[in-house]
Order: C-alpha cells, then structure tokens, then sequence
C-alpha cells in the first residue's frame, strides 16, 4: 500500500496486486467534510481501512464517491457506511436510481451533470460520461481549486504505476488495452 498527496489535501491511497499486475487506486480528500473517492473491494477493505485512518478518523468521512459501480469501487461501500455515521454515497442520478437504491444502506446524493458538491475548501463539479469508461452511470468529478479530475478507470494502466507523473499515460493505456484484449477482460472501455 502507498499513500501519495496528488494535491492539496488530496491523497492517492493505492494497493497493487501482483498477482493481476494491477493497482486498485483510492483517493481521500481532507477537507471540511472528507471524502473517501472510491470505496474499494470488500477484501480489501481493512488494508483500505487502516490507510484512511492514518490521515483522518475513518468515522468522519461525509462522502463516498465514485464514477460507476463496479466492486473496486463500491464493493465495500456498506461497509465505510456502517463505521462513519454521517456518510453518504455521491455518485450519478443513473447510479442513485439503478443501483445504490438497492445496493447501499443509505441513500446516495444523486448528481446531475453541472452539479457541485462542496467539501469545505474544495468544490467538486459532477459530468456525466455515459460508458466511459464504461457502465451507463459513469462521470466524472472535476475540482475546480486545483484542477483536478477524478475519472476511476478512464487511463488505466497495467502495472505499479507512480502516483503523479509528466509521463506520456496514453501509451501505457494503449498497452493495457491490447493486454486485456488478449483475456477475459477484452472490450472493457471503448478505444480506438
């Protein structure tokens, strides 16, 4: 597990599994009213857990977004609800209507494109990207301080790759597009 301030009061939690090659990237924002920016996967829940709580007491997130619903987004997200009492789930009105209705324990905030969710500091503005990188409920949060852009799997890359780069990325998701074409993964984003 690595845990990298992208910005401020931003911070990439990622755990790599070297099994699949693969990092599975959380993002917490400190702030007013935190947000923990992907919930992750029920089994990685305590390595997730105990990331958060050496930045914030896991109890105070108020938020809990993410950009579509897939299990290493949200499968955990019952979880982070049962142990912080105010939070919430934020995600797409498809995603508020089609899966956290029934998924979540809690009712999620449903965003419209051009809506704004306010932690405190920061403002995060909600647009819609319809299957992209896939799923019906997929957007985007856009943070308008610091310009910056949580957009999940939109650029995955295969790999342990570094939290902040100038680095050319559309090269090494190319790569791992064609590496999944090659599996049981093949078609998972639309590219050409």
């Amino acid at each position: 597990m690595k845990i990298t301030e992208i910005a401020p009061d931003l911070f990439r939690i990622s755990i790599y599994i070297k099994e699949l090659n693969l990092q599975f990237n959380h993002f917490l924002i400190k702030d007013d009213q935190p947000m923990l920016y992907h919930a992750g996967m029920k089994q990685l829940f305590p390595v997730l857990k105990e990331a958060v709580s050496t930045l914030i007491d896991p109890k105070d997130i108020r938020w809990i977004g993410f950009s579509h619903f897939e299990v290493d987004e949200c499968g955990a997200l019952n979880e982070w609800l049962q142990i912080a009492p105010n939070a919430q789930p934020v995600c797409s009105e498809v995603g508020a209507l089609v899966n956290m209705s029934d998924f979540s324990i809690k009712p999620a905030h449903a965003m419209a494109t051009n809506d704004v969710l306010s932690t405190g500091k920061y403002s995060y503005r909600f647009i819609r990207t319809p299957h992209l990188p896939h799923g019906w409920d997929a957007g985007v949060l856009f943070e308008e301080t610091n310009k910056t852009l949580l957009c999940s799997d939109l650029f995955h890359q295969n790999g342990d790759v570094e939290a902040i780069t100038d680095n050319d990325i559309l090269g090494l998701h190319k790569n791992s597009m064609l590496e999944f074409d090659n599996g049981p993964l093949m078609g998972y984003t639309p590219y050409t």
